[in-house]
Protein backbone atom coordinates (compact mmCIF):
# COMPACT_ATOMS: atom_id res chain seq x y z
CA UNK A 1 0.00 0.00 0.00
CA UNK A 2 1.37 3.30 -0.57
CA UNK A 3 1.87 6.20 1.30
CA UNK A 4 -0.96 8.17 -0.49
CA UNK A 5 -3.61 4.97 0.11
CA UNK A 6 -6.12 4.12 2.81
CA UNK A 7 -8.31 1.14 3.40
CA UNK A 8 -11.20 0.93 6.03
CA UNK A 9 -13.27 -1.94 6.56
CA UNK A 10 -16.40 -2.52 8.25
CA UNK A 11 -19.23 -4.40 8.60
CA UNK A 12 -22.59 -3.35 9.16
CA UNK A 13 -25.64 -5.00 10.33
CA UNK A 14 -27.38 -4.66 7.24
CA UNK A 15 -28.06 -6.87 4.18
CA UNK A 16 -26.09 -5.72 0.97
CA UNK A 17 -28.82 -4.32 -1.04
CA UNK A 18 -29.50 -1.68 1.53
CA UNK A 19 -26.14 -1.02 2.00
CA UNK A 20 -26.09 -0.74 -2.45
CA UNK A 21 -28.58 1.44 -1.96
CA UNK A 22 -27.06 3.73 -0.14
CA UNK A 23 -23.84 4.24 -1.69
CA UNK A 24 -25.43 4.59 -4.86
CA UNK A 25 -28.69 6.71 -4.59
CA UNK A 26 -28.70 10.00 -4.54
CA UNK A 27 -31.82 10.46 -1.99
CA UNK A 28 -30.03 8.27 0.00
CA UNK A 29 -26.57 9.60 0.32
CA UNK A 30 -28.02 13.35 1.01
CA UNK A 31 -28.33 11.14 4.37
CA UNK A 32 -25.27 10.50 5.47
CA UNK A 33 -22.84 11.79 3.01
CA UNK A 34 -23.06 14.47 0.41
CA UNK A 35 -25.76 16.49 -0.95
CA UNK A 36 -25.48 15.30 -4.91
CA UNK A 37 -27.55 17.27 -7.73
CA UNK A 38 -27.23 13.78 -9.83
CA UNK A 39 -25.85 10.69 -9.50
CA UNK A 40 -26.14 7.35 -11.59
CA UNK A 41 -23.96 4.15 -11.09
CA UNK A 42 -23.34 4.08 -14.87
CA UNK A 43 -19.49 4.32 -16.01
CA UNK A 44 -18.64 7.67 -17.56
CA UNK A 45 -21.08 9.52 -15.35
CA UNK A 46 -19.69 12.79 -13.71
CA UNK A 47 -20.77 14.39 -10.78
CA UNK A 48 -19.96 16.91 -8.40
CA UNK A 49 -20.37 18.43 -5.11
CA UNK A 50 -19.11 20.78 -1.97
CA UNK A 51 -17.50 19.67 0.98
CA UNK A 52 -14.90 20.86 3.47
CA UNK A 53 -14.37 21.19 7.26
CA UNK A 54 -17.73 23.01 7.84
CA UNK A 55 -16.62 26.28 9.40
CA UNK A 56 -13.42 26.32 6.46
CA UNK A 57 -13.19 26.56 3.00
CA UNK A 58 -15.57 24.33 0.91
CA UNK A 59 -14.16 22.61 -2.38
CA UNK A 60 -15.85 21.04 -5.20
CA UNK A 61 -15.26 17.83 -5.76
CA UNK A 62 -14.75 16.57 -9.32
CA UNK A 63 -15.48 12.75 -9.79
CA UNK A 64 -16.31 10.50 -13.13
CA UNK A 65 -17.46 6.62 -12.46
CA UNK A 66 -15.16 3.92 -13.22
CA UNK A 67 -16.18 1.04 -12.49
CA UNK A 68 -19.52 -0.86 -11.80
CA UNK A 69 -20.72 -4.13 -10.39
CA UNK A 70 -23.75 -3.74 -9.24
CA UNK A 71 -24.23 -5.07 -5.83
CA UNK A 72 -20.74 -5.39 -5.14
CA UNK A 73 -18.16 -2.92 -6.23
CA UNK A 74 -18.39 1.03 -7.50
CA UNK A 75 -15.20 3.06 -8.26
CA UNK A 76 -14.98 6.66 -9.05
CA UNK A 77 -12.12 9.37 -9.77
CA UNK A 78 -12.12 12.69 -6.95
CA UNK A 79 -10.14 15.53 -8.00
CA UNK A 80 -10.68 19.00 -6.48
CA UNK A 81 -11.25 21.86 -9.41
CA UNK A 82 -9.20 24.40 -9.38
CA UNK A 83 -6.19 22.02 -7.51
CA UNK A 84 -3.27 19.47 -9.06
CA UNK A 85 -3.59 15.68 -7.95
CA UNK A 86 -5.89 12.83 -9.31
CA UNK A 87 -7.12 9.96 -6.78
CA UNK A 88 -9.32 6.91 -6.76
CA UNK A 89 -12.14 6.01 -4.30
CA UNK A 90 -13.03 2.34 -4.30
CA UNK A 91 -15.91 0.80 -2.33
CA UNK A 92 -16.58 -2.62 -2.56
CA UNK A 93 -19.16 -4.72 -0.79
CA UNK A 94 -19.12 -8.72 0.49
CA UNK A 95 -22.56 -10.23 1.44
CA UNK A 96 -22.19 -11.22 5.04
CA UNK A 97 -25.85 -12.95 5.08
CA UNK A 98 -28.24 -10.25 6.91
CA UNK A 99 -25.05 -8.42 7.18
CA UNK A 100 -22.35 -6.22 4.97
CA UNK A 101 -18.99 -6.19 4.69
CA UNK A 102 -17.53 -3.04 3.38
CA UNK A 103 -14.32 -1.96 2.05
CA UNK A 104 -12.87 1.22 0.96
CA UNK A 105 -9.98 1.97 -0.74
CA UNK A 106 -8.95 5.82 -1.76
CA UNK A 107 -5.78 5.91 -3.69
CA UNK A 108 -3.68 8.81 -4.68
CA UNK A 109 -4.33 11.15 -1.50
CA UNK A 110 -0.48 11.60 -2.34
CA UNK A 111 -1.20 13.51 -5.57
CA UNK A 112 -2.71 16.63 -4.20
CA UNK A 113 -1.15 19.73 -3.34
CA UNK A 114 1.14 19.06 -0.03
CA UNK A 115 0.97 22.88 1.06
CA UNK A 116 -2.97 22.40 1.65
CA UNK A 117 -3.07 21.77 5.20
CA UNK A 118 -6.61 20.40 4.19
CA UNK A 119 -5.61 17.63 1.67
CA UNK A 120 -3.03 15.92 4.30
CA UNK A 121 -3.77 12.20 4.94
CA UNK A 122 -4.54 12.53 8.25
CA UNK A 123 -7.79 14.46 7.03
CA UNK A 124 -9.12 12.18 4.70
CA UNK A 125 -8.24 9.30 7.22
CA UNK A 126 -10.72 11.72 10.20
CA UNK A 127 -13.08 12.05 7.40
CA UNK A 128 -13.72 8.89 6.29
CA UNK A 129 -13.53 7.48 9.73
CA UNK A 130 -16.58 9.35 10.77
CA UNK A 131 -18.08 9.03 7.23
CA UNK A 132 -18.14 5.18 7.31
CA UNK A 133 -18.10 4.86 11.43
CA UNK A 134 -20.54 7.49 12.42
CA UNK A 135 -22.70 8.36 8.94
CA UNK A 136 -23.14 5.66 6.85
CA UNK A 137 -23.40 3.53 10.07
CA UNK A 138 -26.01 5.02 11.84
CA UNK A 139 -27.86 5.49 8.43
CA UNK A 140 -27.70 1.54 7.53
CA UNK A 141 -28.63 0.43 11.12
CA UNK A 142 -31.30 3.06 12.05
Amino acid sequence: MSTGTLEFERTYNAPISKTWAAITDKGQMKEWYFNLDEFKPEVGFKFSFLGGPPDGEQFLHVCEILEVIPGKKLSHSWRYDGFEGNSTLTWELFDEGDKTRLKLTHTGLDTFPADRPEFVISNFNEGWTHILGIGLKDYLEK
